[in-house]
């Protein structure tokens, strides 16, 4: 194996990390912001970095062109895009996943596991014992509290 071909492995190998990245960004994260900000990122640099392998595979050709043109249109666009999906969220009022929407017992338990203190009470998701709304939809409800 030569050495560009091991490049060319290694960019493929750490853009393929970056999309897993992403994709863990999107199971895990509790909103719509917190989501979109991490799969812009590791999405955008994961993209990068496997069309970079790509076109060291090409080797001079005019398909390594194609692949740098493909690169800059995807480096400039999926950041616009993540941030025009937020805007919108944003101007349609849904708010973001904050610490006191995961209630008083929120935080890390013994085992390494995410408590979210989100209680419920008759099987409805979204109430919580206190009264206020949890949230386990992705971030489109509002807490009821103190609003008003």
């Amino acid at each position: 194996m030569t050495i560009t071909e091991l490049l060319a492995v290694l960019l493929v190998v750490a853009g393929t990390f970056f999309g897993l990245v992403a994709v863990v960004g999107i199971v895990r994260l509790p909103d719509l912001y917190t989501r979109a900000h991490a799969t812009s990122k590791s999405d955008t640099l994961g993209i990068l970095l496997t069309l970079g392998g790509v076109a060291l595979v090409f080797g001079a050709d005019l398909a390594v062109a194609k692949t740098v043109l493909l690169a800059l249109f995807m480096f400039v666009t999926n950041p616009t895009a993540a941030h025009a999906i937020t805007r919108a969220a944003y101007d349609q009022d849904i708010a973001p996943w904050t610490v006191d929407d995961a209630g008083p017992d929120a935080g890390e338990s013994d085992d390494g596991s995410i408590n979210t203190g989100a209680v419920q009470t008759d099987g409805v998701p979204g109430d919580s014992a206190d009264g206020a709304a949890s949230r386990t939809d992705g971030g489109t409800q509002r807490a009821t509290e103190g609003d008003g």
